[in-house]
């Protein structure tokens, strides 16, 4: 089961956030050998947005998740969305879904 963690964007503002994959134990998954993606959505469903994303620690178990202000201006305020973050095993292509959550976008000037 994924891990639920919530998030807050200021829409028109570059965003980024760092992830900590832990386990059952609260300890940091080795994410040696591993690919990560994250998109949003504005509900489960509805077209998805792709974050920018890479293990930034792979051994500490760190995933960075970045939008550009251009991609923040473009989500609607305020508003919520629904996020998720998956990761891959290169060996054998078993896709693991790791963190989901809601984000709360805060409206520009």
């Amino acid at each position: 089961m994924a891990a639920v963690t919530n998030l807050k964007i200021d829409q028109g503002a570059s965003f980024s956030s760092d992830i900590t994959v832990t386990n059952t134990d609260g300890d940091a998954v080795d994410l040696t050998g591993f690919t990560a993606e994250a998109k949003l959505a504005k509900s489960h469903g509805a077209t998805q947005t792709s974050f920018t994303t890479s293990i930034t620690n792979a051994s500490g178990g760190i995933i960075t998740i970045s939008l550009n202000d251009s991609q923040t201006s473009a989500l609607e305020a305020p508003s919520r969305y629904v996020y998720d973050v998956y990761i891959t095993k290169t060996a054998d292509s078993t896709v693991t879904r790791v963190i989901e959550g809601v984000i709360t976008v805060s409206p520009e000037v």
